[in-house]
């Protein structure tokens, strides 16, 4: 039997849509990979950003602010 690896999917992230000061919550049990995957599309979209690893309702996540 042959296991199957797990592919992360392609996140699209709401950053064009966001007001300085919006925020939005992923939850994930890999919260470096989702840092690394939000720096990275803010940088292409050109927007400032602020991430930290929280909880929300019990789930551990990434939450990300727009700073600039």
């Amino acid at each position: 039997m042959k296991m199957t690896e797990f592919k992360e999917p392609e996140w699209i992230f709401p950053f064009e849509g966001m007001l300085i000061g919006d925020s939005f919550f992923i939850p994930t049990l890999d919260p470096s990979h989702m840092l690394y995957a939000i720096e990275k599309g803010a940088k292409r979209s050109q927007v400032v950003i602020r991430c930290f690893v929280t909880q929300k309702d019990g789930c551990l996540g990434v939450r990300a602010w727009r700073i600039a």
